[in-house]
């Protein structure tokens, strides 16, 4: 079974985050996810969430994938997490999947590994990341990136079909109704 860890810090992204999470569990896939800096986690339209663990006490060994939801101040305060920075860094040299969504695509930027990579970003924003694209879901290698809330049901689709199948996604794509 996959297991994908999904890191909340402070004023995270609500709708990217729990679709995320609900959409992979519909899979059947294992969603870990990890508090910044505790765990229980404020989003940006306040929304609390207690989280199933904290960052500090991952192995990030178990994972198969790593997803980032942006929301601000969530996105900067992953991108000042050493921890955070360390598992993309590796999760990218190790070829695992990697996913941001929104502004979290800043992030990989910011640490080298959208260098010769495409990616989509909230729109606005793409002066940060060197190769933007309009899309809302966008695939590169092993990185997923999307534009923002209105995107996430995609984005989690495409995490599906890349972690299971194409099949798995169509079924659960249909069980939403989207």
């Amino acid at each position: 079974m996959r297991k994908v860890l999904v890191p909340l810090a402070e004023g995270f992204e609500e709708i990217e985050a729990i679709t995320i999470v609900d959409v992979l569990r519909r899979a059947g896939i294992t969603v870990v996810t990890a508090g910044i800096p505790g765990s229980i986690i404020t989003g940006s339209r306040k929304v609390r969430i207690n989280t199933d663990a904290r960052i500090d006490d991952i192995n990030p060994d178990e994972f198969d994938a790593v997803i980032l939801p942006g929301g601000y101040p969530g996105y900067v305060n992953l991108g000042k997490t050493q921890k955070v920075i360390n598992i993309i860094t590796t999760f990218n040299q190790q070829k695992k999947l990697i996913g941001a969504m929104c502004a979290a695509p800043t992030i990989l930027a910011k640490v080298g590994i959208l260098e010769d990579k495409k990616a989509t970003c909230y729109p606005g924003m793409e002066k940060e990341i060197p190769y933007p694209r309009g899309e809302r879901v966008f695939v590169d290698g092993n990185i997923v990136t999307s534009q923002g809330p209105g995107t996430a049901i995609p984005f989690a689709l495409k995490i599906i079909e890349i972690l299971e199948d194409r099949e798995k996604a169509r079924a659960i794509k249909k069980e939403l109704v989207y």
